[in-house]
């Protein structure tokens, strides 16, 4: 059995200045972690993603389990997007349904709000939304390439392209400045010629 913590909070034998004994060490590493998390999110997305999660969530007065739903992503990988704790979202077809709800919030009102609350609207919102595979939107290059220049981008898909042909084509169009909008169907991916050749 493990040894209780006295009142204090302090382990057994350790004094005000033993690493185990500053607590505070810990919680400000937290808390550094989250910033730079969260001006990581700023980097790759614009702003932090609980900026733009909770946007949504005023704007459509749903619950956090009815966006994670329409976005397709669990509950708790939503709440770690929004408080920083995740940096990244897992796929851009997640990417694309934030921001198709983004947009269709945007059309109910200058402010964000729909002018006149409906229910049964957001409702079919949320269900198109979910229903939805959008391609990567606009920025999904860029944000690949504020990771890696086009030189290490097409040695990536070099290394790729066997097992992973789909991901390899993304690397090199990414590699050569292509926008999303220039993106071939997902059969022809695998053929591009890689710029590095």
């Amino acid at each position: 059995m493990g040894r209780s913590q006295p009142a204090g909070g302090r382990p057994p034998g350790t004094g005000a200045g033993h690493p185990a004994a500053d607590t505070t060490t810990t919680g400000d590493d937290r808390a550094a972690a989250l910033r730079r998390n969260r001006e990581l999110q700023r980097r790759f997305y614009g702003e932090p993603l609980g900026d733009r999660l909770r946007r949504l969530l005023g704007a459509l007065d749903v619950s956090q389990a009815a966006l994670a739903a329409a976005l397709r992503v669990s509950s708790p990988q939503l709440s770690q997007l929004m408080s920083g704790r995740r940096v990244k979202i897992g796929t851009p077809a997640v990417l694309g349904r934030l921001v198709l709800l983004e947009q269709a919030v945007a059309r109910y009102g200058a402010d964000g709000r729909p002018t006149t609350p409906n229910r049964a609207a957001v409702t079919r919102l949320l269900d198109e939304v979910r229903a939805a595979e959008p391609l990567a939107p606009a920025g999904s290059y860029d944000l690949l390439r504020t990771v890696a220049g086009p030189d290490e981008l097409a040695r990536a898909a070099d290394t790729l392209d066997r097992g992973f042909p789909s991901l390899a084509g993304l690397l090199r169009r990414a590699a050569r400045g292509d926008t999303a909008s220039d993106a071939p169907d997902d059969s022809t991916a695998a053929e591009q010629p890689d710029p590095g050749r």
